[in-house]
């Protein structure tokens, strides 16, 4: 009996033991699970304040920079005209550097120049080409020197844009640079030049030689008018020529009349010509002062300074790019689009003759000036979408004529005899159109009708039906 009360005592004292041993652990329970409650709200708090503040990115060293127009901030546009600035500051460089450095300057006052300073001049002129001093090639100094017709002065604004394509050339071909000259005498330096016999462009190819160099000739497009290709044709052609006679005068003078001509001038003075002077009177009265033109052209190139000579800006963008296309475009199409007149886009690309590019078969070339390079790259899609309106007014061939006469003109060669008048009336143009085209003073007029000239260029604007 006592056993039994002594375990109901212990029984008793153990229930509120445990009992009070349990209530705690729920009351942790219950503050653990408010802490959990609690936290995730002043958690982030506690992250935020403890974050530390972004640290702000390393700069490259400035040597490692690599400036190109994205890293400058430049459009695509502002690209291209900062190119254009640069290259046509190169251009004006490299024209101004070379009268600079390599022309020789002397004192000797305008008009009063003696022989010995003109024999002097042009032995300065070191080169491959012989440049002899005489009579004749004095006479032919004085025209090209003459101020009073301001045809130098076009020349040497429109040789910034040209010479620079004729010499890259001439140098690939191994050709002597000097040979720039010949243009000058050809054609003044137009692309779009048309003799009386059918020669056209800046080297003055007639259509069977051009076509024989590979030169394009037909209805919508003329290569002989491509100041590239034309070049291109010309350096073959006069690489030809100096293979036959090993001298360049023969070569220039064979370049005027044909090898079939030089040839006959060398039989009939016995054989024994060897130069352009050993045959000068057997040669054709024009080719006589093909080599005294050509040396007074090279010299009143060089020299034009010492005579009061200053250039007239050229009227074409010394910077341009090509554009390759490769299907039927009209060049209004361009002008109507973007912001290049149609008489530039027409100086750039002169070979096309109604100003259609027949790129169906074949691509071709577009010439556009290096600031509407980007320009057009955007707007080729708005440009592609007006051939229709543009191509079909050439569908009908009255109106391909009526283009073909309204785009051609003429340069005609002064010869001895000649007037202002008579030309004019030939060409059915007034005397004025013809001062006006060729920068002929009035108070000029009169002394350019009374004096004698030859292989003096003299550009008219008419139409190729007024040659005939």
């Amino acid at each position: 009996m006592r056993t039994l009360l002594t375990i109901l005592l212990l029984l008793a004292v153990a229930v509120p033991a445990s009992a009070l041993d349990r209530r705690p652990r729920k009351k942790d329970k219950k503050k653990n699970k408010t802490e959990t409650v609690v936290t995730p709200p002043t958690a982030p708090v506690a992250e935020q304040q403890a974050a530390p503040e972004p640290e702000e990115p390393e700069l490259p060293d400035p040597a490692e920079v690599q400036y190109d127009d994205m890293t400058l901030g430049l459009s695509a546009e502002q690209a291209d005209s900062l190119v254009a600035v640069w290259r046509e500051r190169q251009c004006g460089d490299s024209y101004q550097e070379f009268f600079d450095n390599y022309i020789l300057v002397d004192s000797t006052a305008e008009g009063t120049t003696p022989d010995s300073v003109y024999i002097q001049r042009l032995r300065a002129l070191v080169s491959p080409i012989q440049l002899p001093y005489n009579n004749i090639v004095r006479g032919y100094i004085n025209r090209y020197t003459d101020s009073r017709y301001g045809t130098i002065s076009r020349i040497l604004g429109m040789s910034q844009y040209y010479f620079p394509l004729i010499e890259d050339e001439l140098l690939k071909e191994g050709l002597p640079v000097e040979l720039r000259a010949l243009p000058i005498i050809e054609s003044a330096l137009s692309t779009t030049a048309v003799s009386p016999m059918g020669a056209v462009g800046l080297w003055q190819f007639m259509p069977s030689t051009g076509k024989s160099y590979g030169l394009e000739v037909n209805s919508l497009v003329d290569e002989r008018r491509d100041p590239v290709r034309s070049t291109q044709a010309a350096c073959r052609y006069l690489k030809d020529l100096y293979a036959i006679y090993n001298d360049w005068s023969l070569a220039i003078a064979a370049y005027n009349c044909g090898p079939g001509n030089v040839n006959k001038a060398i039989a009939r003075s016995g054989g024994n010509g060897r130069t352009f002077w050993d045959i000068y009177d057997y040669l054709p009265r024009e080719t006589r002062g093909y080599v005294p033109a050509f040396i007074g052209a090279s010299y009143a190139y060089a020299y034009h300074r010492q005579h009061g000579i200053e250039l007239t800006e050229a009227p074409i963008p010394l910077a341009t790019d090509t554009i390759r296309i490769d299907r039927l475009m009209h060049l209004g199409q361009i002008a109507s689009t973007i912001d290049i007149p149609i008489e530039t886009l027409r100086q750039l690309n002169p070979q096309y003759k109604l100003d259609i590019i027949p790129a169906t078969t074949k691509p071709y070339t577009l010439v556009l000036p290096q600031r509407n390079i980007t320009q057009y790259i955007a707007n080729e899609p708005a440009i592609f979408a007006k051939d229709s309106a543009y191509l079909k007014e050439y569908i009908n061939p009255a109106n391909i004529d009526k283009k073909r006469q309204e785009r051609s003109g003429t340069v005609y060669v002064v010869k001895k005899g000649d007037t202002l008048g008579a030309i004019a009336r030939r060409y059915r143009v007034t005397t004025a159109q013809l001062m006006r085209w060729n920068g002929i003073k009035t108070n000029a007029s009169r002394s350019f009708c009374s004096r004698t000239r030859t292989r003096l260029p003299l550009l008219i604007s008419s139409p190729l039906s007024a040659m005939f």
